[in-house]
Formats: structure tokens, sequence, C-alpha cells
């Protein structure tokens, strides 16, 4: 087992403000650093993962309650997988950067049914680890959905530009809520490829430190 521990840091953002691309650059940095990373994404690979898809895909139908109690699930199996769970990756000293976490369920299905009831299953779970980061990418309604339409065809069942803004502000309540429990750095992710890379270097790099 290494010594030093790995660092967990979580990306957050309304659709279309870029994660999987800026957490594939993030990857490349760290890695030509010398570190051991991961990355990963909820929903996960598991069966809770694969319904949990389908749903979000308007493949299947789910309640809010149904969602967030499914997103709960699958979170736990991600953390304590014996195998690839985020517990083991760091305890072997390996980076791990996640797309997506519990600040979702609290923006999303928080949204849409009982938002304590929502936060006490994800923040009162001993199976749920905290992040050392989260990285929220942030675009407004109108620039997501343009980035949206120009990248793909399908459409996910939270893609429509009153959502993503209630979505959006839900996000800075839950912020604002975790102020003093949780380390999040708001990014302006309007410019550049490049530009928001660098804001976002900037910020991991006080969390290596």
């Amino acid at each position: 087992m290494s010594e030093q521990r790995g660092r967990f840091i979580v990306f957050e953002g309304i659709d279309g403000a870029g994660k999987t691309t800026q957490i594939s650059l993030l990857e490349a940095k760290l890695r030509a650093e010398g570190r051991r990373v991961m990355v990963t994404a909820e929903p996960t690979v598991s069966v809770t993962g694969g319904l949990l898809r389908d749903a979000l895909g308007g493949i299947s139908k789910r309640s809010a309650c149904e969602m967030a109690a499914m997103f709960v699930l699958d979170r736990i199996f991600h953390n304590v997988n014996p195998v690839t769970g985020i517990e083991k990756m760091l305890s072997e000293g390996i980076d791990v950067i996640c797309d997506r976490y519990y600040y979702s369920s609290l923006a999303y299905q928080g949204s849409e049914t009982d938002f304590e009831w929502v936060a006490g299953m994800n923040l009162n779970c001993p199976e749920i680890r905290r992040p050392d980061c989260c990285i929220f990418l942030d675009l407004t309604p109108e620039q997501s959905l343009a980035r949206i339409r120009a990248g793909r065809v399908s459409r996910e069942i939270y893609e429509e530009e009153s959502r993503l803004q209630a979505v959006r502000d839900k996000f800075y309540h839950v912020f604002d809520l975790l102020r003093d429990r949780d380390t999040v750095r708001v990014i302006d992710a309007s410019g550049t490829v490049e530009e928001v890379a660098a804001r976002v270097a900037a910020a991991v790099e006080e969390v290596l430190a």
C-alpha cells in the first residue's frame, strides 16, 4: 500500500459544460507530472448504473425518488468495490478523477423531490467518501444548449433550458450549504479549452499542494 493516499477530484457542471474534455486534459497533466490517475464516472458500469443510464436516456421511466435512491446505491458500489473502487484506488496512492458525484444528485433529484431526504442519504452515508475537491465548470443554460446542439444528436432528459437553469441554481444552493464542509471551486467554462484548462489546473494545484 502506498504511504501517500491519492487525491479524489470530482468534476460537476450542467450538461455541455465540457467536463469530458477538461477531465481528459487534467488526467494527461497529472500523468505527465508522474502521478498515477484513474478516471471514472457516475453512473458506473454496475447493474444499477446501467438502469440509471437507461432512465437518463429516456429508455425507461423512473420517479425522482427512484433515481435518487438508485444513485446512492450506485455511489456506494463506486466507493467500496474491492477491485476498482474509489477507496481502494486512493489507498494505493492513485488519484481518482470522477465525472459527477453526489453534488449532481442534490442538484438534479434534489430539484424534483425532497431535498433534505436526498442530501441526507448522500452526505450521511459512511460509505460515500467526501471528495478532496469539486471542480464546477460553470456555463449559462444558453451556452450549454448551444454546445449540446453543436456536438450531439441525442439529448438527455434534463437538457432543456428551463430545467438546466433550475439545476444550475440548485448547484449554487448546494455549494452554499456545503461551503464549510466541502472544497468547491467554481470555474468559468465559457473560454477556450486552453483557458478553462489553465483555470482547472490552478484550482487543482491547491488541492495537491
